[in-house]
C-alpha cells in the first residue's frame, strides 16, 4: 500500500479538506489515515458507524469513506446501506465513498444507485484510492459552489427585484395609477410606461415585477439610452468568443440573463429605426442568436418598456416602428407629472427630508409653513426627481433644523432666454440659458439633451438641479 512520490505530487490537495474513514478494521483506519494524512488539511476515524450522527454534527466532511460491512463474517451489506441512508439524511450533498471486499461489488454499485459517488475495493491500490477520493472531493466543492451561487442567486434576484420605495401620494391620479398596476401586473401582458423624466417610470416597473408571478425571478433593467449602437447586438444578445476584437469570453445577452423574470427597456424612444427592427424581430421569435453564434437560443421574459416620448410621437412611424409599438403598448401606463398631482408634493417631500436625515446622520428636520408651500406650488420640470434632489442638497448644506424658502431654488419659471448685450454677459447666465434652450429642443429628453451639450447624463442632472430646472 505505497504510492509514488509522482502520484502523491499529482494527486495532493491544497485546499482545506476533512476526510472521514469508518472501518471496524483498525488496520484499514491506520493506513487510511497515514497515506491519506499527505493529501488532505485533517483525517478523522471512526470503527463504529453510531457515531456517526454526532461526527457529521460536528464536523464539515469533504468526503465520508463507509466500509459497506461491521463484525465479523457480515457480507449482506445491509449496516452500508443503513448508515448511507442515515448520512444523506443528515446532509443530502455528502459525498460517500463505500469501502468493499471484492465480492461486494454488486452490492456497491446498487449502493451508488442509492446516493453513494464512488467505491473502493479491499485491499485497495494507493494510486486508485487517491485517485478515486480526489474525484469525490471535487464533487463535493462543485456541489458546495453550487448551492452557494443558488443563494447568491436568490439574494441578487430579491434585490434587483425589489423597489427601494414604494409610490407615494394619494392623490386621484395615482389611485388611478395604482389601481391599473393592481390589474395588470398578475398579467404576462408587456406593458409599455409612458412619462416625462422624473415620474419614477423604473419604480413602476419594479411593481409591476413585484407584483406578478415572475417576482422570484429576475429583474434586468436596461438603459437604451445609454448603450451604444455599436454595443446593442452583444449586450441585448450576447456574443460569442472571438465574435468581434476584444471578444476575449463568451457573454450572456441581457436578454438571455433576464430568462423567466422581467426585462425592462428603459428608454426605448431612444432606439434608432435599424434597431428597433433587430428588437422586433427577437421579441416576436422569442430567439436570440449571439453574436457570432448561429444557433438561436430561447427565452421567456416579460417585457416592460419605459419611454419619456409624447405618445403622438411613438405613433409617427418615421420615429418609431408601429409593429414594435404594438408588441410592447398591450397594457400602456401614462405616469402623471408632480405638477399634475402637487397635493402628493407635501408627502413626498416629507419621506425624502426624513430620508437624506438619516442618510447624512444629520438631526430631524422639518420644513417651514412657507417653504413647504413653495415646494407644492412650484412645476418641478424634472418632477420627483428634481424634488428630490433639490431636499437632498439643501440637507447637505442647511445649517439650521428647519428649512425655509431660502434653502431651495424654487424660483418662478423660467421663460425664453433673451439675447443680452456683451456687458450683460455672464457664464453662469449663459450655460443656464443654454441648458435650457437644449431641454426646450429636444422636449426635456435627457439622453438626447445631454449629448447635444456634450455632457454626461450625471452631468446635466447637476446643472438641473444648480438652476432649478
Amino acid at each position: 500500500m505505497t504510492a509514488s512520490k509522482n502520484s502523491q505530487k499529482d494527486t495532493s490537495i491544497t485546499f482545506n479538506t476533512t476526510i472521514l474513514i469508518v472501518d471496524d478494521d483498525e488496520d484499514i483506519l491506520v493506513a487510511g489515515k497515514l497515506l491519506l494524512k499527505r493529501h488532505y488539511t485533517k483525517i478523522d476515524t471512526c470503527n463504529n458507524p453510531t457515531d456517526l450522527p454526532r461526527l457529521i454534527s460536528l464536523n464539515n466532511y469533504t468526503a465520508i469513506m463507509l466500509d459497506m460491512n461491521f463484525g465479523p463474517g457480515k457480507s449482506s451489506g445491509a449496516e452500508g446501506f443503513y448508515w448511507l441512508k442515515k448520512i444523506l439524511e443528515i446532509d443530502n450533498d455528502a459525498v460517500v465513498v463505500l469501502i468493499t471486499a471484492h465480492g461486494d461489488v454488486e452490492l456497491a454499485v446498487e449502493a451508488m444507485k442509492q446516493g453513494a459517488t464512488d467505491f473502493i475495493s479491499k485491499p485497495w491500490q494507493n494510486e486508485k484510492l487517491v485517485a478515486t477520493l480526489s474525484a469525490s472531493v471535487k464533487l463535493r466543492q462543485s456541489r458546495s459552489e453550487t448551492a452557494k451561487l443558488k443563494q447568491t442567486n436568490i439574494a441578487l434576484v430579491e434585490a434587483t427585484g425589489e423597489s427601494r420605495q414604494s409610490m407615494l401620494g394619494c392623490s386621484q391620479k395615482m389611485n388611478e395609477l395604482k389601481a391599473m398596476i393592481a390589474k395588470t401586473a398578475p398579467s404576462d401582458a408587456n406593458v409599455l410606461i409612458l412619462g416625462e423624466n422624473g415620474t419614477g417610470k423604473e419604480l413602476v416597473a419594479r411593481l409591476i415585477h413585484q407584483q406578478s408571478s415572475r417576482h422570484s425571478e429576475v429583474f434586468m433593467s436596461v438603459d437604451l439610452g445609454a448603450i451604444s449602437e455599436s454595443l446593442f447586438e452583444s449586450e441585448l444578445f450576447g456574443h460569442k468568443k472571438g465574435a468581434f476584437t476584444d471578444a476575449n469570453q463568451d457573454k450572456v445577452g441581457r436578454i438571455q440573463a433576464a430568462d423567466g423574470g422581467t426585462l425592462f427597456l428603459d428608454e426605448i424612444g431612444n432606439l434608432p429605426l435599424h434597431l428597433q427592427a433587430k428588437l422586433l424581430s427577437v421579441l416576436e421569435q422569442r430567439q436570440v442568436i449571439p453574436v457570432g453564434s448561429h444557433s438561436a437560443v430561447n427565452f421567456d421574459v416579460r417585457i416592460v418598456a419605459a419611454t419619456n416620448l409624447k405618445k403622438e410621437t411613438l405613433q409617427d412611424e418615421n420615429y418609431f416602428r408601429q409593429d414594435l409599438l404594438f408588441r410592447l403598448n398591450t397594457v400602456e401606463l401614462l405616469l402623471p407629472s408632480l405638477r399634475e398631482r402637487s397635493e402628493d408634493i407635501p408627502e413626498i417631500a416629507n419621506y425624502y427630508l426624513d430620508y437624506y436625515c438619516k442618510k447624512y446622520a444629520r438631526e430631524a428636520m422639518t420644513f417651514s409653513g412657507q417653504a413647504l408651500a413653495n415646494l407644492t406650488q412650484y412645476h418641478w420640470p424634472g418632477n420627483v426627481r428634481a424634488l428630490r434632489h433639490a431636499i437632498e442638497r439643501a440637507v447637505i448644506l442647511a445649517d439650521k433644523r428647519m428649512l425655509d424658502v431660502s434653502d431651495f431654488q424654487t424660483e418662478a419659471e423660467p421663460v425664453e432666454p433673451t439675447p443680452r448685450a456683451e456687458s450683460e454677459l455672464n457664464l453662469q447666465e449663459i450655460e443656464k440659458a443654454t441648458i435650457k434652450q437644449a431641454l426646450l429642443k429636444r422636449r426635456y429628453n435627457i439622453s438626447h439633451t445631454a449629448k447635444e451639450l456634450g455632457l454626461t447624463r450625471a452631468a446635466l442632472y447637476r446643472r438641473m438641479e444648480k438652476y432649478g430646472f
